[in-house]
């Protein structure tokens, strides 16, 4: 999994809302589990759209202070401290208010772990933190009088690490199926599943219910954050280049995947 990967696609609604952001990288104990921490302290602001594209993680926000306000823009409500699993489409949300909070990013296998159950059930959801570990209370009272931002970061180390050793952990070949399908020379299905000795059949029915995406699905949004990654550099490559080093096609097909999982086309995204 590339720790590096984006939260947020549509990095301008990110300018619309001056906050304070901090990224850390979790203890390396916890490096096959936890992928990234990010603290943020949002002023009060209106309500503003936030398009959230498809991640190759798990995504914990664990809020702070009070909740902002977060809803679709169909008016539905996002609840307090939600978790989203995985997706394989974008998903906008309108966020307003005062929000200071952390998001932790899990690899496949951490929420998996952490949550104790198969990730199918978080697949396209988003739920309440509480609803999958219990009462988070003391934790997020810990988090949230702690004297700075490098003590939260501390905390949720040795939290997680406790929970994590303790937790389940995907079959064998599930494990070596994802890592050859998120590699930075990506394996096609069919020879992932000859690689780990399943029918390709066989592999996308367990792969979807122990991560929750199919294993095509998950190729492309690896695929869609190398693409990502190239257009982010300050240097970055033309489309058509983009394209090529990333496995599509040619440009046309990056154009429609891009669009599809992040609502924007690659141009937009620049």
């Amino acid at each position: 999994m590339d720790a590096g990967w984006s939260l947020v696609v549509a990095r301008r609604d990110v300018e619309r809302a001056p906050a304070e952001r901090v990224f850390a990288t979790p203890h390396p104990s916890l490096a096959d589990h936890v992928l990234t921490y990010t603290a943020h302290d949002f002023p009060d602001s209106e309500a503003f759209p936030w398009r959230i594209a498809p991640l190759g993680a798990v995504t914990v926000t664990i809020d702070l202070a009070a909740p902002p306000l977060r809803r679709t823009p169909g008016g539905a409500d996002f609840p307090a401290s939600p978790v989203m699993g995985l997706r394989d489409r974008p998903l906008v949300i309108e966020q307003g208010g005062a929000n200071r909070g952390i998001i932790v990013a899990l690899t496949p296998a951490g929420a998996h772990a952490l949550f104790g159950l198969p990730l199918k059930e978080l697949a396209n959801a988003v739920l309440p933190l509480s609803d999958l570990l219990g009462n988070t209370a003391l934790l997020t009272e810990q988090l949230a009088e702690a004297p700075d931002w490098r003590t939260c970061f501390t905390t949720l180390d040795t939290h997680l690490g406790t929970h994590l050793r303790t937790g389940p952990e995907f079959s064998r070949p599930i494990r070596g199926a994802l890592h050859l399908l998120t590699a930075k020379a990506p394996t096609r299905v069919a020879a992932v599943a000859d690689e780990i000795g399943w029918t390709r059949q066989h592999l996308s029915t367990r792969f979807r219910e122990q991560v929750g995406l199919t294993p095509k699905a998950v190729a492309r949004i690896a695929r869609l954050h190398r693409a990502v990654t190239l257009l982010n550099h300050p240097s970055a490559p033309p489309l058509a280049e983009v394209a090529h080093r990333c496995g599509y096609t040619d440009q046309p097909h990056l154009n429609r995947d891009f669009r599809a999982l992040t609502g924007c086309t690659p141009t937009e995204y620049r």
